[in-house]
C-alpha cells in the first residue's frame, strides 16, 4: 500500500488545486464602525452554469493514518469547504491525468483554514480530524451530474508529516 505524507495546508502548495481560505496578515478594509476587518475576496467561485449555493455538511472526524480509495470531482463547479469551528480537516487532492486522478496529495489545515478546490479538480471527501465536523460549503447548484468518482484499485495510507 502506498503512503502519503500530510503536509501543512499552505496556499503556495495547494495553488495547483484551489485556494485556501484563510486571514491575511492585515484585512484589506476596516469595516462596521472601525470593529470589523474585512478580508476581502479570497477564493475564486467559477461554476460553468447553474448558480452558487449554500450548504452545511456535518462529517463525522477521522483520524490519521487515514485509509484513502475514492477520489471525486465537480467539472461544472468550483467547491469550498469552510469549517464552522476552528478544528483541522485533511484535505487529498490529486491532478487529472487523462480523466483519471494522478498522483495523489495530501494537507492537513491549520484551525481557520478552508479550502475552494478549483473546478475539476480530483478530491477526497470531507475528512474533519477533530469533532464538531460541521462545514459550509458553497458549489454549484443547478441542473445535470456535476459529479465524477474514481474508486482506486487499491487504497493508498496517508500519515501525518511529522
Amino acid at each position: 500500500m502506498t503512503e502519503i505524507k500530510a503536509l501543512p495546508l499552505t496556499a503556495e502548495g495547494f495553488a495547483p488545486f484551489g485556494d485556501v481560505i484563510e486571514l491575511r496578515p492585515q484585512p484589506d478594509k476596516i469595516i462596521n464602525q472601525g470593529k470589523c476587518g474585512r478580508h476581502h475576496d479570497l477564493a475564486t467561485l467559477d461554476f460553468s452554469d447553474g448558480r452558487a449555493g449554500i450548504s452545511l455538511f456535518d462529517a463525522e472526524p477521522r483520524s490519521l493514518p487515514y485509509e484513502c480509495d475514492l477520489l471525486e470531482r465537480h467539472p461544472d463547479g468550483s467547491q469550498a469547504f469552510i469549517p464552522m469551528s476552528l478544528t483541522s480537516f485533511l484535505v487529498v487532492v490529486a491532478p487529472d491525468a487523462n480523466g483519471k486522478p494522478g498522483e495523489p496529495q495530501a494537507f492537513v489545515t491549520s484551525a481557520g483554514q478552508g479550502i475552494n478546490f478549483h473546478k475539476g479538480t480530483w478530491h477526497g471527501v470531507l475528512t474533519p480530524l477533530e469533532a464538531p465536523g460541521l462545514f459550509a460549503v458553497v458549489d454549484r447548484i443547478g441542473d445535470g451530474a456535476n459529479l465524477e468518482e474514481y474508486e482506486f484499485e487499491e487504497a493508498f495510507i496517508i500519515s501525518p508529516s511529522n
